[in-house]
């Protein structure tokens, strides 16, 4: 029979051996981008270790992963991405990482936008620079909408919940009391943008990247770039916002954290607008930056179109 001794010193040998599942272990999870890395944090709380492949004021759109992002995938347990084409380089590293980790789309359920006929098109004969990211007609960018983030937050709930069953109550609990801050903040939106007169209500931005937030909330949007910062702004497409600018006389134009400010500075030249701030499109800031947060970065944006739009 085995002392009381023994089976201490057999219970240490385990706890100090690698794959040990001790009680107060995260999960470790790893997230495409920023913004959907602060949704997983929010709902997955202590429970989890939450790694962000693309970071602050990062653009998913030409990032090139290195081997310590496939180091990162291969030491997860769930790896989250969002979907609808915005990460062209993630299957690729998910593969060459070997990792067993479940792959969760957030964007699940979330209805598509496709971009409307009078929004640029790529040029179809120019080659993408950069990887492979040609997002045809779908856009990606649908945490713009805030009924869309809840989708995010309930996938992600629901992951969370089938890898840990544990934590189900915690992340129950996380995710309810995240969706009610996003209900809050969407009522805002909503106040905001009812404030800015009809007539003003347009926006300039240098890449297709708010389209989701147009829909939702009464804007008009045009952007040069298309969906991807890959595809460079045609001078036809330049000419045809300036054109635009002029004739509705558009009150400015806006920068955003992921792109170089250049052509929008350039279009503020030659039509007259001015530029009404920097907008977070692909990316939070840093914790110094305005945009920490997703929420943050939804009022630092709001506040930014509503001051540029209403004086």
């Amino acid at each position: 029979m085995l002392s009381r001794r023994t089976l201490l010193a057999a219970a240490l040998v385990l706890a100090a051996t690698p794959g040990f599942a001790q009680t107060n272990e995260k999960l470790p999870v790893v997230a495409s981008f920023s913004i959907l890395g602060d949704f997983v944090k929010n709902v997955g709380g202590d429970r989890v270790a939450v790694t962000t492949i693309v970071g602050p004021n990062g653009d998913s759109h030409v990032y090139q992963p290195t081997p310590a992002d496939a180091k990162k995938i291969a030491a997860a347990k769930l790896v989250f991405v969002n979907g609808l084409g915005f990460e062209g380089w993630m299957d690729r590293l998910v593969k060459a990482s070997g990792t067993k980790a479940s792959v969760v789309v957030a964007t699940k359920g979330v209805t598509p936008r496709e971009r409307t006929a009078d929004e640029p098109q790529e040029d179809e004969d120019k080659p993408a620079k950069g990887h492979a990211h040609a997002h045809g007609a779908i856009d990606p960018h649908a945490w713009q909408s805030i009924a869309n983030a809840k989708v995010y937050v309930g996938n992600i709930r629901d992951a969370l919940i089938a890898a840990d069953p544990a934590g189900k109550a915690e992340y129950t609990a996380n995710a309810d009391a995240y969706l009610a801050k996003l209900t809050a903040l969407e009522a805002d939106v909503k106040a905001t943008v009812a404030a800015i007169p009809a007539d003003r209500r347009l926006i300039i931005t240098s890449h297709d990247a708010f389209g989701y937030f147009g829909d939702a909330y009464g804007l008009k949007l045009l952007a040069p770039e298309g969906v991807s910062t890959e595809t460079e702004a045609s001078a036809k497409d330049v000419g045809r916002i300036i054109r635009q600018i002029k004739a509705q006389k558009v009150p400015a134009v806006f920068l955003e954290n992921v792109t170089n400010p250049r052509l929008v500075d350039r279009i503020a030249k030659e039509s007259g607008a001015k530029v009404g701030g920097t907008l977070y499109s692909d990316a939070l800031s840093d914790d110094k930056g305005g945009a920490p947060t997703y929420i943050d970065m939804v009022r630092s944006n709001l506040k930014e179109l509503s001051s540029a739009l209403t004086s």
